[in-house]
């Protein structure tokens, strides 16, 4: 028997035993018959009843996911707390050190633990960011090919730049944990026995300290002297803002005082016509002005940040596009880009305590932060509960202020603001030319907003 009479048969067969089937279910299950028997591959025969597939969900912004990739285009993990720095004989000694402190609850543990787990919250990216900038922007073609990591498509200089820039970061944050042991009208008498908060001030300073000598080294290792000046001016910024404003015993920052007459009538919701200027646009080297700021709840949370991290930051990437030898335009647009995108970073972090309708017994949030500076602006009468800070904000009801602001129009108004910055840092983005480090600085803005 042929081939092809054999394939003949075995088609009458088959065709044979898909009529009995289809019969026998026929009498069975009679409405389901065709539904049921009719192989879904058979589209031609228009008897299939086509079946809507559900939609993909949209891919989120994760965070995570956009650090780690923005990471891999640069090379390796940018932080400067990484395994060969923590592996250093003085990080070790303050790690030791640290150990006694354990159930003091100083604020430096607390320092501590943002750093070394990396917080969302703690913009310890900034290193990377500020790499990510410099691969973006690229360099002057009479650059040294000594000088270049050509794997990363960076500079040598550049990458110690982001160590610098993460070095005085950290400085800035451990500081920040040093405790007033003594009221103003004590100053100067006997300490009393409290020997851990006493043992702790001497870590946070000293370990504060060298991290900022260190970063002050190497910048003078870079031998740029407009560099040095740029970075010194950030470091100068850093020590003027643990001075701005009003402020409490423990040198914790309180708003100032509402203006008579509300600004926000005049600026809309959004506050977009605010000139956030302050001076640096013409020269950012020199200090920033202050002149109508306290009271005007946009202008006081913009220089406070801008002062106590978004100078850094923004220097920090015109520092990298300096050192690359580009043009002193594309430099200010930097600068322009590290601040922005510190301030919506900023402004992410202000929502976080409002994103719940209650307050965790015993929880604080930052009396200066958005949210509760365009609320007093919208109702300065909370500002007497404000008030009762002056000397120790552990005497402000929080919950009260809590509920107050969730009631307000603070939070959209900070959604606006937080927007308004992270489309201005695009805006800057969008300059350059395509590249992924370019489109890792974009996933990063947007995975701000999920944070």
């Amino acid at each position: 028997m042929s081939l092809a009479r054999m394939y003949a048969m075995q088609a009458r067969l088959r065709t044979h035993l898909q009529k009995s089937a289809v019969q026998k279910l026929a009498t069975t299950i009679p409405g389901q018959m065709l539904e049921t028997t009719v192989p879904r591959r058979c589209i031609a025969s228009g008897l299939i009843r086509h079946e809507k597939q559900a939609p993909k969900p949209v891919p989120k912004h994760d965070w995570n996911r956009a650090v780690s990739e923005a990471e891999k285009i640069v090379g390796y993990p940018t932080s400067f707390l990484s395994l060969r720095w923590l592996l250093s004989d003085e990080i070790a000694n303050v790690a030791l050190h640290l150990r006694k402190l354990v159930g003091s609850n100083h604020p430096l543990l607390r320092t501590a633990k943002i750093l070394i787990y990396n917080g969302k919250n703690n913009m310890q990216a900034w290193g990377l960011i500020v790499l990510l900038v410099s691969k973006a922007v690229g360099h002057a073609p009479t650059v040294p090919d000594l000088e270049q990591d050509k794997s990363a498509g960076v500079l040598q200089s550049q990458r110690g730049l982001a160590e610098i820039t993460e070095m005085i970061r950290t400085a800035h944050l451990v500081h920040q944990g040093l405790v007033n042991l003594q009221p103003l009208d004590g100053a100067g008498n006997e300490l009393g026995s409290d020997s851990d908060t006493i043992f702790g001030n001497k870590i946070a300073l000293l370990s504060g300290d060298y991290l900022l000598g260190n970063a002050c080294l190497q910048l003078a290792g870079l031998r740029n002297q407009p560099l040095i000046e740029l970075i010194s001016s950030a470091v100068r910024d850093l020590a003027e803002s643990n001075f701005f404003g009003e402020r409490d015993q423990q040198n914790n920052p309180v708003p100032s005082r509402p203006l008579e007459s509300p600004v926000a009538g005049s600026i809309g919701s959004s506050g977009s016509n605010v000139d956030l200027s302050f001076g640096d646009a013409i020269d950012n080297t020199q200090p920033l002005s202050l002149a109508g700021v306290m009271g005007n709840p946009e202008k006081e949370w913009a220089l406070r940040h801008i002062l106590g991290a978004g100078s850094l930051l923004g220097k920090s990437c015109q520092g990298a596009m300096m050192l690359a030898g580009q043009p002193e335009a594309l430099q200010r647009r930097g600068y322009m880009f590290g601040k922005h995108l510190s301030l919506a970073w900023q402004a992410c972090i202000d929502l976080e305590p409002f994103n719940s309708d209650q307050l965790p017994s015993g929880g604080q949030f930052s009396l200066v932060s958005a949210p509760v500076l365009f609320h007093l602006d919208h109702d300065p009468s909370l500002y007497d509960e404000i008030q009762k800070g002056l000397v120790s904000v552990d005497s402000v009801d929080f919950g009260k202020v809590h509920a107050a602001v969730l009631k307000g129009p603070g939070l959209e108004r900070t959604r606006a603001l937080q927007k308004k910055h992270s489309l201005a840092a695009m805006d800057v983005l969008n300059e350059l030319p395509p590249s992924d480090a370019r489109t890792a600085l974009q996933n990063i803005i947007l995975a701000m907003q999920d944070i």
